[in-house]
């Protein structure tokens, strides 16, 4: 019916809407604990803490970023101290990011509130239905 048509036509807009929510939810519990980190700059330090030999175009491309933004993204990063980067002994062209140690206390602090902010997020939404949307997603994605 006309109301499967609506649906189908508003799906992305629903999708978005849903990211956006999520996001602006998680940065409010994040600022809560740090302030002046952005949940971007939160998941690049989560990047580079469990893949601390990826170059920068590797992060841009695990988090669906452009290059352009995750480099502005770094560079606050070492600007605030959360990272250190030098230059890369093995090809002098490129640079070794490395988490500082205050790079470090923020993500302990911060780990417990993003699990909590996915959990509080997924209230009353059961396995299958999670994984359903899984599937849905991942065949989305297929067909672009």
């Amino acid at each position: 019916g006309l109301g499967d048509v609506y649906k189908r036509q508003t799906i992305f807009y629903t999708i978005e809407k849903a990211i956006k929510s999520y996001r602006k939810f998680a940065q409010k519990q994040l600022s809560h604990v740090v302030s002046g980190i952005t949940v971007d700059q939160v998941l690049v330090l989560t990047v580079i803490e469990s893949n601390p030999e990826f170059a920068q175009h590797e992060i841009a491309s695990v988090l669906f970023k452009d290059y352009a933004s995750i480099t502005r993204m770094i560079e606050l990063l070492v600007k605030n101290e959360y990272l250190n980067r030098s230059i890369n002994e093995a090809d002098r062209r490129k640079f070794t990011l490395k988490i500082s140690t205050k790079g470090q206390t923020t993500l302990k602090q911060l780990k417990p509130i993003i699990f909590k902010n996915r959990t509080d997020a997924l209230q009353g939404v059961s396995e299958s239905e999670v994984n359903q949307l899984f599937t849905t997603l991942n065949k989305i994605i297929k067909n672009c």
